[in-house]
C-alpha cells in the first residue's frame, strides 16, 4: 500500500508540475495523444466488456450445455498425451510426467501417452516414474519414443502417427504437453465434455507460472498470464482464441491425427515476396491453430482449467531474457499474421480477423505517442516529457487495476512500469522482427536459422530487411512529424 500510495503521489504532483498553460502549448501533441489512446484503450474496453461476459454468463453455460451432452455418451474420451522433452531440468521433468501419469490415471477412458525424448536420462527417469504407478495406472500405455535431436517439429511428427495408428475416434482428445508444463488432474474431464460440439477442433487454457531466484522475471511473467486470461475469454466469446498454446492445448485426437495436420506441422512454411520460402522452426503451436483456423474450426478457452509452467531466466539479465522471449513470440506470430489475415472475415469472422489484423497496426499505433514525445521534447518543449509520464502513470496504473478483476483483487505496483514496458518493448520487437521472418531460434535449445555462416543469399535478404526497415521507420517518423504539428 506504501507503494501504491507513493506512485499516485508521485503522478498527482508530476501532473500538477506540467500546468494548464503547457497543457495549452502542447495543445496538438495532446490531440494527437489522446485520439491514440482513445482508440486503444477503446479497443480495451471492448475486449474487458467482451472477456467479462464470456467469464460470468457464455462460458458457464457453455460447460453445462457441453458437459450434459457428454454424460449422455456411453464410452468416455480416450485420452491422448503427446509430451516433448528436451534439455529440461530432472527435478522439473519428474513433476510434469508425474502430472501426466496422475491425470491418465484418472482418465475414465483410458489414456496413451507418447513422450517424445532425445535424453537416454530422460527415458530412464519416466520408466521409473511409471513403473512406481504401474497399480493406478493399468489402463494407461506408455509410449517413449527416443529420436535425434532435429526439432521440434520432426518430434511431434513423429508422434503424432505413433498415435495416428491407434486410429483415435471423434470422441477422443489429444493434449500437447510440453515438457516443463504441469497438467491439471482432472484435465479430461475438464475438456472432453467440449468436443461434444462438432464445431469445436481445439481448446486451450489458463496458466500459472513457477519462477525460482528471479522475482522481476516472474512478476513480468504474471502480469502477461493476466493480459492473457482476458483476451483469451474476449476471443473465446467469437469462438476462435488467437493461439493455442504451446505450454498445454487440447485438441480433438480426430484431426490431429489427420495426415495433412502431421504434414502442416512438420514442414510448415510460407513464401515470402522478398525473402522466398521461410520453412518455421518455432512456433509449431500457431501451426496447429492456422491449420484448424483455416478449415473452419472453432477454438476454445477454459477460464477455470489451469496448467503450470516452470520457467527460468534464459539470460543472466531481466531485459536480455525478456527481448529474447519476444523476439520468438513475436516472430511467431507476424509469420502467420499474413495468411490469417488472408482468410478474411467471412471466413474465420469479422471480430477474430480484426484482431488479427491489430496485432500488425498496434505495433504503429503503441510507438506514435512516445515518438510524437520524444520529437516534441527535442524539437519543441522538454516539458512535454513530464507531461507524457504523468498521463503514462495514470492510464497504466487503470489498466493493471482492470486486469486485476480478472486474476485476483489488487497487484503489486511493479505491474505498471512492467506493462509500460511490455507495450513500447513489444512494440519495438514486432516492428523489427515483422521485415525479418526468416530469423528464428529457440531459447533454450539454442537451435535456429542463422547459427552456421551465412551464404550470400543470406546477406542479401539481411541486407534487404534492414533497408525496408529503415525505409518503414524513414516514413513512421515523418507521420509522427506532421501528425504532432512539429512539421
Amino acid at each position: 500500500m506504501l507503494g501504491h500510495a507513493a506512485y499516485l503521489l508521485s503522478m498527482i504532483a508530476l501532473a500538477a508540475a506540467v500546468g494548464r498553460r503547457t497543457a495549452d502549448e502542447l495543445g496538438t501533441l495532446l490531440i494527437v495523444v489522446g485520439v491514440l489512446g482513445l482508440w486503444r484503450y477503446s479497443w480495451a474496453a471492448i475486449n474487458f466488456a467482451r472477456a467479462a461476459i464470456y467469464l460470468r454468463w457464455a462460458y458457464p453455460r457453455q460447460r453445462a450445455e457441453a458437459e450434459r451432452a457428454y454424460r449422455a455418451r456411453p464410452i468416455p474420451a480416450h485420452a491422448f498425451f503427446l509430451v516433448t522433452t528436451y534439455k529440461i531440468e530432472p527435478g522439473i521433468t519428474t513433476r510434469v510426467y508425474r502430472s501426466i501419469f496422475e491425470a491418465a490415471a484418472v482418465s475414465k477412458g483410458g489414456a496413451t501417452i507418447v513422450a517424445s525424448v532425445v535424453d537416454g536420462a530422460d527415458l530412464r527417469i519416466i520408466r521409473e516414474l511409471f513403473a512406481r504407478m504401474q497399480g493406478s495406472a493399468s489402463h494407461v500405455k506408455l509410449v517413449i519414443d527416443q529420436i535425434p535431436g532435429t526439432g521440434k517439429r520432426d518430434a511431434i511428427a513423429r508422434s503424432l502417427r505413433i498415435i495416428a495408428r491407434e486410429a483415435p475416434s471423434p470422441r477422443d482428445v489429444l493434449i500437447f504437453v510440453d515438457g516443463d508444463s504441469c497438467v491439471p488432474l482432472d484435465i479430461v474431464d475438464r475438456s472432453a465434455p467440449f468436443f461434444t460440439d462438432p464445431r469445436v477442433g481445439a481448446l486451450t487454457t489458463d496458466e500459472t507460472v513457477e519462477i525460482l531466484d528471479a522475482p522481476l522475471f516472474r512478476d513480468w511473467f504474471d502480469l502477461r498470464f493476466m493480459q492473457r486470461q482476458v483476451m483469451m475469454c474476449s476471443m473465446a466469446l467469437s469462438g476462435r482464441v488467437l493461439t493455442l498454446t504451446g505450454r498445454m492445448s487440447v485438441v480433438r485426437a480426430d484431426l490431429a491425427t489427420q495426415p495433412s495436420f502431421i504434414s502442416h506441422v512438420q514442414h510448415d512454411f510460407i513464401d515470402h515476396w522478398r525473402l522466398g520460402r521461410v520453412n518455421f522452426l518455432t512456433g509449431d503451436d500457431k501451426s496447429t491453430w492456422f491449420w484448424l483456423l483455416s478449415r473452419g474450426f472453432h477454438m476454445t478457452y477454459l477460464p477455470d482449467v489451469k496448467s503450470v509452467s516452470m520457467e527460468t531466466q534464459p539470460l543472466p539479465g531481466f531485459f536480455e531474457s525478456a527481448f529474447a522471449l519476444m523476439k520468438r513470440w513475436f516472430g511467431n506470430m507476424m509469420r502467420t499474421n499474413g495468411r490469417a489475415v488472408a482468410l478474411g472475415p467471412q471466413r474465420i469472422g469479422l471480430f477474430t480477423w480484426w484482431s488479427v489484423l491489430d496485432q500488425r497496426v498496434s505495433v504503429w499505433t503503441t510507438l506514435t505517442g512516445p515518438c510524437a514525445v520524444l520529437l516534441t521534447t527535442i524539437l519543441v518543449d522538454p516539458v512535454a516529457l513530464p507531461a507524457y509520464i504523468a498521463w503514462v502513470m495514470f492510464t497504466r496504473y487503470v489498466f493493471c487495476a482492470a486486469l486485476s478483476l480478472f486474476r485476483r483483487p489488487g497487484f503489486p505496483i511493479i505491474y505498471v512500469p512492467l506493462l509500460y514496458f511490455s507495450q513500447v518493448a513489444g512494440a519495438l520487437v514486432k516492428s523489427s522482427v515483422m521485415f525479418r521472418l526468416d530469423q528464428q531460434k529457440w531459447t533454450r535449445q539454442g537451435s535456429g536459422s542463422g547459427r552456421a555462416p551465412r551464404t550470400l543469399g543470406q546477406r542479401v535478404r539481411a541486407a534487404s530487411s534492414n533497408y525496408v526497415q529503415l525505409l518503414a521507420y524513414g516514413w513512421f517518423g515523418l507521420g509522427v512529424l506532421l501528425l504532432s504539428g512539429i512539421l
